[in-house]
């Protein structure tokens, strides 16, 4: 009788060591499998967004550029010739949107200092675009072609002008005889480089304009009054162009449209809000990108709609925005984002396939 009691508690013991075992195995090895059963079928969450985004800098004025390489800063000119002592921005004041071009020059559109503010950080200088002109009243939303001719929209005027790459102003886009613009209230400008398409969205008039690169009217998206259907707009804020697709947000209605280049409605991804102040932004992967001015921080999502990511403070370093709005994705893919309340640029570095991985 003592001895089975003996065997039963040894063959217990056992039995209480195996289960730690196989415990610990199972801690070790993650709730994937065991012996090639699943354990858990529930998704894994997704890894902070920091994996996906580094800082590489922020930036707000002349001092940001010229810091890098102080020998070669003689002139605040970025085009040619020396500073004008008397005309000079000392930093942004109202940032509203960023674009880039292909020698990596910064634009930053500044409706609150009257001026397109020009960072060059590969060669040390910082200049304003037009500074001897007249023309900028408030640019608001700005963008580059193939050539590196530079597109601002200008609310001021109601139009858009071109500059050259040079900075030698062209022309206007929208101007009609006798002065006045095709436009209503423009806020926001696309450019398709290899079709040569411009893209122009009309908040007040609910449209976004397809025009040639000479600015004549190719067809319009929307119509007046507004809608809610398919390629329909209501207060539409921000558009972009990548991967062959126009991307519109579509404020009032609360979503994305999905457009082919040509116009032709492909989807919608619907949101849970937009903020007007919001900016839109696409990355190579296409991974899209809405500013929330409001919560102050960035939502992400697939191309199909999910939701990937949200960036905010604490999530990725140089994310401790103050109503973020304008964004753009260069040609490098790095994400510029304008934090407007705090007067300057982020941009961060995108890497891997999505923000999850």
């Amino acid at each position: 009788m003592e001895s089975n009691r003996v065997g039963s508690v040894t063959v217990c013991a056992s039995i209480r060591r195996r289960a730690s075992l196989l415990l610990v195995f199972c801690l070790v090895s993650g709730p994937h499998t065991l012996g090639g059963q699943a354990l858990e079928t529930s998704a894994r969450p997704a890894q902070p967004a920091s994996t996906r985004l580094s800082l590489v800098r922020v930036f707000s004025s002349p001092d940001d550029v010229r810091h890098l390489h102080p020998i070669l800063n003689r002139t605040l000119d970025i085009i040619a010739g020396a500073a004008d002592p008397v005309t000079r921005v000392d930093a942004l004041k109202s940032p509203s949107a960023v674009a880039t071009d292909s020698t990596h020059r910064v634009f930053v559109a500044d409706p609150g200092a009257q001026a397109v503010h020009v960072f060059d950080f590969i060669h040390s200088k910082y200049g304003l675009l037009d500074k001897d002109g007249e023309r900028l009243h408030a640019p608001v939303a700005l963008s580059a072609d193939g050539q590196d001719n530079l597109y601002v929209v200008d609310q001021g005027s109601r139009m858009v002008l071109v500059y050259d790459s040079v900075g030698k102003f062209r022309r206007y886009v929208g101007k009609l005889r006798g002065g006045e613009s095709y436009f209503d209230t423009p806020t926001a400008i696309a450019i398709d480089k290899t079709a040569g398409r411009i893209y122009v969205c009309d908040r007040q008039r609910h449209m976004v304009f397809i025009m040639d690169h000479e600015g004549r009217l190719i067809r319009k998206l929307g119509k007046r009054g507004a809608g809610d259907g398919p390629g329909e707009f209501r207060f539409p804020g921000q558009l972009v162009v990548s991967g062959g697709e126009l991307f519109v947000l579509d404020s009032g209605n609360v979503r994305i449209q999905v457009f082919d280049t040509a116009g032709k409605f492909l989807r919608a991804i619907k949101l849970t809000q937009v903020d007007q102040r919001a900016g839109l932004a696409v990355d190579k992967q296409g991974n899209i990108y809405v500013s929330d001015a409001g919560l102050n921080q960035i939502q992400v999502f697939r191309s199909d709609g999910q939701a990937l990511s949200t960036l905010d403070e604490g999530a990725v370093e140089g994310t401790d925005f103050s109503g973020p709005s304008g964004m753009w994705v260069d040609a490098d893919g790095a994400l510029y984002v304008v934090d407007s309340q705090n007067s300057r640029v982020a941009v961060f570095h995108i890497s891997g396939e999505n923000p999850a991985d």
